[in-house]
């Protein structure tokens, strides 16, 4: 049950045995209601940063969402049993961070942010009728590909961090031209397909009767993806409004 979401991920349950089970188990409607109760935290507190930026304030919650944030993931990870806690906290401070950062691409390209948001639903429901079809197989070959390129843009953002640090821009990949919307493009697929992964873990995770806990990690991880990719369409949206 591989996928290339580091919080979904075999290893990730490696420490979770059928023996660990007391009481009610994992299925699919708990995660999935855990996932819209979740996308409702995010919205909420997406609001209210939005509301900040005309007070001067959503830089501030920018920074505490996405450090906090980050954070909270981490801890999420290694406590996997705390995600009952610890996933509604990083949807609180995640939508901090997206509600100023949208705030902030709306005050530079004027409906951007419904362009994202509507694209990140139709992709999210898409790829949920095509797993659920089977119109896309999630094979072994499927998973290391997915888990390969994610890898690979991990590695690319990571390195440009660095380099950037030391005043020096990494080439292309960050430039409106045909380059820097090709490689944006190329990550918004790819995450979209990561989804297609959490998809499967959520899945097979009630098939083996996980703690009933993993529902919210399971809905965590996906949440994961979701923000994820819709940080990068609004890359690619402003790339392909600048390049006009």
């Amino acid at each position: 049950m591989a996928t290339s979401n580091p919080v979904l991920s075999d290893k990730a349950l490696q420490t979770i045995r059928r023996t660990d089970v007391y009481g009610d188990v994992m299925t699919v409607d708990g995660a999935v209601n855990k996932v819209g109760f979740l996308l409702l935290i995010v919205l909420l507190t997406a609001y209210f940063s939005w509301s900040s930026f005309a007070a001067g304030t959503a830089g501030l919650w920018m920074a505490v969402g996405g450090i906090g944030g980050f954070i909270v993931a981490i801890v999420t990870v290694f406590k996997k049993e705390w995600s009952p806690i610890t996933a509604p906290i990083y949807a609180g401070l995640e939508g901090l961070f997206l509600g100023a950062l949208s705030a902030y691409m709306e005050s530079m390209y004027g409906g951007i942010v419904f362009e994202a948001v509507s694209l990140t639903m139709l992709i999210l429901f898409g790829l949920l009728f095509v797993y659920k079809t089977r119109i896309i197989n999630v094979t072994d070959n499927f998973r290391l590909g997915v888990f390969a390129a994610t890898f690979g843009i991990a590695g690319i953002y990571l390195l440009s961090f660095i380099l950037g640090m030391f005043g020096v821009n990494f080439p292309y990949i960050h430039d409106s031209g045909l380059i820097g919307i090709g490689f944006s493009l190329f990550v918004v697929v790819i995450a979209s397909l990561n989804l297609i992964l959490d998809f499967d873990f959520i899945e097979k995770g009630a098939d083996r009767a996980l703690p009933k806990y993993m529902e919210w990690y399971g809905a965590f991880g996906l949440m994961v993806t979701l923000i994820w990719l819709y940080i990068e369409i609004l890359r690619l949206l402003a790339k392909l409004r600048s390049s006009k």
